[in-house]
């Protein structure tokens, strides 16, 4: 298995235009990820943390995530989808994302069957790799 990762997107206002997802569903295709979880909820003004339906989010007839409808390894549990509440501002919603990197699968077998293994792992921000990317174009 490759490593596994999760992100939290939140929608200010609700507002889920659906335009990420056949980019969503080209990396699955391809082989680039794997799907385990994805999960929808919404921060209400009273902050209660409730999940939502998968939806037609361009109002055009067709589910925008049918192809993910039932899609759950059972690893996210009810304090992950709290821990996402509270990073999120009442009245806007959140897609819970866990996927494989498939794609990292046989190069890590490939480094295991050699000895080797995995003593830190992390991800820099987009944000900061921006500003450095910045600041060195300054200097």
């Amino acid at each position: 298995m490759g490593p596994i990762d999760y992100v939290v997107v939140e929608f200010p206002g609700n507002r889920m235009t659906g335009e990420g997802f056949p980019l969503l569903v080209d990396l699955v295709d391809r082989g680039v990820i794997r799907i385990l979880d994805l999960l929808f909820v919404r921060k209400d003004k009273d902050g209660s943390v409730v999940g939502m339906e998968i939806a037609d989010f361009d109002g055009d007839g067709a589910l925008d995530l049918a192809v993910f409808e039932g899609v759950s390894s059972g690893l996210l549990g009810e304090d992950d989808i709290e821990e996402a509440g509270r990073a999120l501002e009442p009245g806007n919603s959140a897609g819970i994302l866990v996927y494989e990197n498939v794609w990292a699968a046989p190069f890590a077998t490939a480094l295991r069957r050699g000895g080797a293994q995995m003593v830190a792992s992390g991800r820099i921000p987009v944000p900061a790799v921006l500003a450095a990317l910045e600041e060195a174009d300054a200097g």
